[in-house]
C-alpha cells in the first residue's frame, strides 16, 4: 500500500465518491495514532539510516533499501489522502498492491539509507502537520475507498511497524512493537478496512473453495470480533459470538506478525501470546492460509 509524490495543489477538494467505511467509533483515534507515529518515526529514521547494505535481502524479493523506499511511498500516499489530494491507482488485494508497489519502486531508484532516512523524516513531519488540521469525516484512499482520517493514519502506523520489523530482521537489529501500537493498527486500521472493502479482498479465492468458518478474535486489551469466512468472502460481526468454530485470544504484536505472514502461528502459541480453543480449533490454521491481506 504505497503512494507517489504529488505537488501541493492548494485547498483540499470536496469529498469524492466511493465505497463508504464505517467509523471506528473512537473519536480520539486520530490523536492516538498521531502520538503513536511520533513515537515510531524517530526510531524508524534511525533504523533506516543504520542499514549497512541497502542491497541485503529483507522480505520476499525486496532488499532493505527497497523496503525503506516503499515506506516513503506509503508516507506520501497517506499524507495525500488525508490532505484530499489524489492517491495512486491500486486495487486493494495482494496482487493489486504488489503490482502498484513494484511500479513505484521501479520509478524511484533511490536506495541510499541516509537519503531515504532524510526523506522519511521530512515526510513524517509533513504527515503530522497535515493530520493535525481539521478534516472531513472521511477521505478518499486507495481504490476510491472512503475512510476516516484515523484509519489512514493507522494504516501508516501498521506500515511502519511491519516494515520496521522487516528492516530490523534483515540488519540484525531489534524492533520491539509496543502493545498499544499494534492494537491501534489492528482495531483502527485492519478491521475497519476489512469492513470497508469488498468481502473478497482479503481472501485467497483459490485456497478458499467451499471453506467456511467463524472465529472469535479476542484482542488482549481490546475488543472482540467474529471473523466469518464463507466460501471466499470475509465479513466481520461485532455482535455476540454465537455459533463460532473457535476462539482465539491474541497479544496484538504477535497477532500482527502472524496475520501479515512474518511469523508462523506455532511459536506465539507455545509462548502463550496466542491461545485457541473451541469445538473446531483446527479451522484457525486453515483461516490463516485462506486469508490474504494486501
Amino acid at each position: 500500500m504505497t503512494g507517489t509524490p504529488h505537488p501541493e495543489r492548494g485547498p483540499d477538494p470536496d469529498a469524492g465518491t466511493g465505497p463508504a467505511a464505517p467509523s471506528t467509533g473512537q473519536p480520539d483515534t486520530l490523536v492516538q495514532a498521531r502520538a503513536a507515529l511520533r513515537d515510531v518515526f524517530p526510531r524508524l529514521v534511525t533504523l533506516v539510516r543504520s542499514i549497512p547494505d541497502p542491497d541485503s535481502a529483507s522480505i520476499g524479493t525486496w532488499t532493505a533499501g527497497e523496503v525503506a523506499a516503499h515506506l516513503s511511498h506509503s508516507l506520501r500516499a497517506d499524507t495525500d489522502a488525508i490532505a484530499g489530494r489524489p492517491v495512486p491507482e491500486a486495487i486493494v488485494t495482494k496482487a493489486g498492491i504488489a503490482e502498484a508497489t513494484a511500479k513505484l519502486l521501479a520509478e524511484d531508484g533511490e536506495r541510499d539509507p541516509a537519503a531515504l532516512a532524510d526523506r522519511i523524516g521530512t515526510l513524517a513531519t509533513r504527515f503530522d502537520d497535515v493530520a493535525s488540521r481539521p478534516r472531513p469525516a472521511t477521505v478518499e484512499w486507495l481504490q476510491g475507498t472512503r475512510l476516516p482520517p484515523s484509519v489512514v493514519a493507522c494504516h501508516l502506523l501498521n506500515e511502519c511497524l511491519i516494515h520496521g520489523h522487516d528492516i530490523a530482521k534483515a540488519t540484525g537489529r531489534r524492533w520491539p512493537i509496543q502493545h498499544h501500537h499494534a492494537l491501534l493498527a489492528i482495531e483502527a486500521f485492519l478491521l475497519p478496512l476489512i469492513a470497508a472493502l469488498p468481502p473478497t479482498a482479503f481472501v485467497n479465492q483459490e485456497m478458499a473453495g467451499s471453506f467456511r468458518a467463524r472465529i472469535e478474535l479476542r484482542l488482549r486489551g481490546g475488543r472482540s470480533t467474529v471473523m466469518a469466512i464463507d466460501r471466499g468472502s470475509l465479513t466481520l460481526d461485532t455482535g455476540p459470538a454465537r455459533d463460532v468454530d473457535a476462539h482465539i485470544s491474541a497479544d496484538p504484536p504477535a497477532l500482527m506478525l502472524v496475520l501479515i505472514g512474518r511469523q508462523r502461528i506455532w511459536k506465539p502459541l507455545l509462548e502463550g501470546k496466542l491461545a485457541a480453543w473451541g469445538p473446531r480449533p483446527w479451522k484457525l490454521a486453515r483461516v490463516l492460509t485462506v486469508m490474504s491481506p494486501p
